[in-house]
């Protein structure tokens, strides 16, 4: 399977990129000539990263039964200090919400995702020392 992404420029350091799905506004840091008209590349590759483990997950609570009233993941990247800069340590905090847990069962949908699933998880191992945390929240 091949995905193809087409980006446009649309003046100084901001660009509209559609792929498989949809539109991404991107735009450089202001001290770089951006204007925060869309998101920064890297951070993107953040975003990527929880949305692949988010999907995941909410398929696999769903499937075993154990699903949540919410939950949030919170993807944390330290860059290299040298160019080019890159993430070399990446925290993933995946949070859930309810008043009950069913933990062994969220624990194997994170352990799924995290191991087995997300690719773009792997794809991140490759540059980078990834750690996940777990948080339940009662609500």
């Amino acid at each position: 399977m091949t995905h193809n992404v087409a980006l446009n420029w649309k003046g100084k350091m901001h660009f509209e990129s559609e792929g498989p799905g949809g539109k991404v506004l991107i735009d450089g840091a202001e001290e770089f000539g951006g204007e925060g008209k869309g998101v920064r590349p890297k951070a993107m590759m953040l975003s990527a990263l929880a949305g692949c483990a988010g999907m995941d997950i909410s398929s696999l609570l769903k499937k075993m039964r154990a699903e949540v009233a919410h939950f949030a993941i919170d993807v944390a990247g330290e860059l290299t200090d040298e160019d080019p800069k890159f993430y070399k340590n990446v925290k993933v905090t995946f949070k859930f919400y309810d008043k009950e847990f069913n933990k062994k069962k969220i624990e194997k949908a994170v352990d799924l995702s995290v191991n087995r699933y997300c690719g773009v998880m792997e794809m991140f191992r490759q540059f980078a020392n990834v750690t996940v945390a777990i948080e339940y929240i009662e609500e």
